[in-house]
């Protein structure tokens, strides 16, 4: 497994963080769908810097450390033995090292009291809908679209559907059973 350290993060850092996430999140949008993408929250962004700091602002945000070097972020919120993924990305040019596994079991390791973990993706995160179910163990369990609105986001019927209009699936794991399993 790739050895990765999750920091906790410097205010000093919040800013160049806030850019890796946007860049990590828009390399994904483009790879779909190129230019023509329409998903974008701001000024060509797919995840909005309101977002990010709002998620900052309410959770624990971690800096995503290999072999010195910041290679990601991560962003949780734990309520007793809930838990949300808010955001967790790593930089384009490490994809596919097995740091975003390897990063996914520290955060369950610094959280053993959680025993629902939940997180949301867009529909056309192809890479991040396998990455959820079959390599960390998650199950869609919702698919959010105009005719199941989230129930968490504000009213965006004014807004065509709002941003991802096509949807958003949300994802739990549920640890007892993956605790009875091994």
């Amino acid at each position: 497994m790739t050895k990765t350290e999750l920091i906790p993060l410097m205010s000093e850092d919040r800013e160049q963080f806030i850019l890796d996430n946007q860049e990590a999140f828009k390399f994904g949008a483009m790879q779909e769908f190129g230019m023509r993408d329409d998903h974008f929250e701001e000024d060509g962004q797919i995840i909005s810097r309101e977002t990010i700091e709002h998620s900052i602002d309410e959770g624990e945000a971690y800096r995503i450390v290999l072999n010195g070097k910041n290679v990601g972020g991560a962003i949780i919120r734990v309520d007793g033995d809930r838990g949300n993924l808010d955001i967790l990305f790593v930089s384009p040019e490490v994809h596919s090292k097995g740091i975003g596994y390897a990063t996914w079991c520290a955060v369950e390791k610094m959280h053993p009291e959680v025993t629902v973990w939940e997180t949301v993706t867009p529909y056309f995160e192809k890479r991040n809908i396998h990455f959820y179910v079959n390599r960390c163990g998650f199950h869609i369990v919702e698919f959010f679209n105009s005719h199941h609105p989230d129930p968490n986001e504000p009213d965006t019927s004014d807004e065509a559907d709002g941003q991802f209009p096509e949807g958003m699936f949300r994802f739990e794991k549920r640890m007892e059973q993956e605790r009875i399993q091994r």
